[in-house]
């Protein structure tokens, strides 16, 4: 196979109010025409700015090359340093010669032109085709990423298409110019792991047929096993680690390789405290043990029997099509007769597909959705007859923990009155000093610091983040909590470490958890009973290693298939 790209010892850093800022260190890379290379490592790791510097797309300043050489080899055969190239000369590379995937969608579409416009654009910018001819190929590239009624999808904007349909759309305009090289940006993040499964077998054979060079950026071991053919691993902007897929899996010899291999939960039995990237790093994790975490106590699940919450024949419906006159006459089934009980103490796995209901389930519990029909109970109490004011005086019993952090923080308010506000709605502490010691308190339990009380939510990770609204949550002192998707966008390191904290702050508080996810892997480890969704209904349910180990039905078998593996899962 002949060379493609060439990265030669890329160092660039980035000027901020503190001084400089290194963003990577001496990088160094070759992909060849039909390989895929695959990028790996934590936020923060250097994977994106790297793929950024190949684009010219990072803004300078405040980014700065220091040293280096990026080589392309174009279909004609003429290699050239592409950061020597004018913007003139990269606006004809960027999607002709070399395409990206961003790692979302919803963000890189123009939410006001159609889907089949954007593509289209794209077409007759590369290709230089008239309306028609471009409209065609439209359609054509449609179906090669097998997107549904392609001739319906032109005219579909992009907040009418679900995630992965988005991300097919992306890969249509990427394929747009006939690309040599594609570079995807995290492009399963966040994604279902069926959805998840069906992108990374298109992307492949996408690869295959038009032999592309592919760089693939992820900070899942699990994805690059199904996808690469070799893999680096990045961390703080180093390449500390590379080689083929099945030496990293067999051979790994850097900690932080064997970090990122050994946390993910399918690997780790329930009880057990996942290791985190740090373990292996400061060398807290013995050689020969990497596979298994330190063992914590399992929970008491459904033994003492006492019903904490009874969901009754639960409905969700919402119109679709209404008549003239503005009746509905056709809905949308988000949640369609549902009935389980959840027991005190427990974690109780909720788990499904994008559009499943489940996340409409979980709110609708909550009376944050009006249910269509059906009957919530909570100790006792029936929360679907009780008034507005009477809901709102049980809020601070029952929690909700957002999917996203950051949308569901005040990015105007510091975390610190964040947190107290809410305390303060409900009555709690006598006075701010006395709140304040409180959310303090939280703050640290949830492994972060007390002067972090007065910083902006823009300061923080997205673990921090995650913890910052755990926080929140907790201030309340809550007896029922329900996380949605609470670790679905986390890298694998930071996703272990907030599962370590939800288990250590449940055994502490005694709260019960109905914890929302679309990944079965995740489920299994956090969870004493598992509950699995498909369009609005119960699939099945039942205790998680048995749902696990033994599904009854095909729907929740796809969905373990699904999981990517990183070296075999136990049994």
């Amino acid at each position: 196979m002949s060379s493609l790209l060439s990265i030669q010892h890329l160092h660039l850093d980035f000027a901020t109010e503190d001084g400089l800022s290194p963003g990577v260190e001496d990088i160094s890379l070759e992909v060849k025409r039909g390989e895929i290379v695959a990028l790996v490592g934590e936020s923060g790791s250097g994977k994106s700015i790297t793929a950024l510097s190949i684009l010219q797309l990072l803004p300078m300043p405040p980014a700065r090359i220091l040293s280096g050489e990026i080589f392309f080899t174009g279909r004609d055969g003429q290699t050239t340093d592409l950061l020597r190239q004018t913007p003139d000369q990269m606006q004809k590379i960027r999607g002709g010669e070399i395409a990206m995937i961003f790692q979302e969608p919803m963000t890189s579409l123009n939410p006001v032109f159609t889907c089949g416009d954007q593509v289209m654009e794209a077409i007759r910018i590369h290709r230089r085709l008239d309306a028609r001819d471009a409209r065609q190929m439209a359609i054509a590239l449609f179906e090669k990423v097998q997107l549904p009624e392609p001739e319906r999808m032109l005219s579909r904007y992009p907040h009418q298409l679900s995630g992965g349909q988005k991300q097919r759309v992306m890969i249509a305009m990427a394929m747009s110019g006939s690309p040599s090289l594609l570079i995807c940006d995290e492009p399963t993040t966040a994604l279902d792991v069926t959805v998840q499964k069906t992108i990374l077998e298109l992307i492949r054979s996408l690869q295959h047929e038009e032999d592309l060079g592919v760089i693939f950026i992820t900070h899942d071991l699990g994805v690059v096993a199904e996808i690469a053919d070799r893999a680096l691993v990045l961390y703080k902007g180093k390449i500390v680690e590379e080689g083929s897929v099945e030496e990293l899996w067999s051979r790994p010899r850097h900690p932080y390789t064997k970090g990122l291999l050994n946390c993910r939960p399918a690997l780790h039995r329930k009880g057990e405290r996942l290791p985190v990237v740090s373990d292996f790093m400061d060398g807290s994790v013995a050689a020969g043990d990497e596979r298994r975490g330190a063992e914590t106590e399992g929970s008491e699940a459904t033994a003492n029997g006492e019903v904490m919450m009874t969901i009754d024949d639960l409905r969700v419906w919402y119109p679709s099509r209404k008549s003239w006159l503005g009746k509905p006459i056709q809905y949308t089934k988000a949640v369609d007769g549902v009935t389980f009980q959840v027991y005190r103490g427990e974690t109780l796995g909720l788990v499904g597909e994008s559009g499943c209901g489940k996340t409409t389930l979980g709110r609708a519990m909550l009376r944050l959705v009006e249910p269509t029909a059906g009957r919530v109970f909570f100790e006792g109490a029936e929360l679907t007859a009780l008034s507005a004011g009477e809901v709102k005086k049980r809020r601070s019993q029952i929690q909700l923990i957002f999917q996203d952090p950051y949308s569901s923080l005040n990015p105007r308010l510091r975390i610190g009155p964040a947190i107290t506000e809410a305390m303060e709605v409900h009555g709690m502490g006598a006075t701010d000093r006395e709140r304040k010691a409180r959310v303090v308190e939280l703050l640290e339990k949830v492994s972060l610091r007390a002067n972090h009380f007065d910083r902006y939510p823009h300061e923080f990770s997205g673990g921090q983040r995650q913890r910052i609204v755990i926080a929140r949550a907790l201030s309340l002192r809550p007896s029922f909590l329900v996380c949605d998707e609470s670790v679905s966008a986390l890298d694998v390191s930071v996703q272990a470490q907030v599962l370590n904290l939800l288990n250590d702050l449940k055994k502490e508080f005694g709260f019960t958890v109905v914890f929302i996810s679309h990944d079965l892997s995740v489920i299994r480890f956090i969870s004493d009973r598992i509950l699995v969704m498909n369009r609005g209904r119960i699939e099945e349910i039942g205790e998680a290693e048995a749902v696990y180990s033994h599904p009854r039905t095909d729907y929740t078998r796809k969905l373990i298939d699904a999981i990517p593996a990183v070296g075999g899962r136990w049994n």
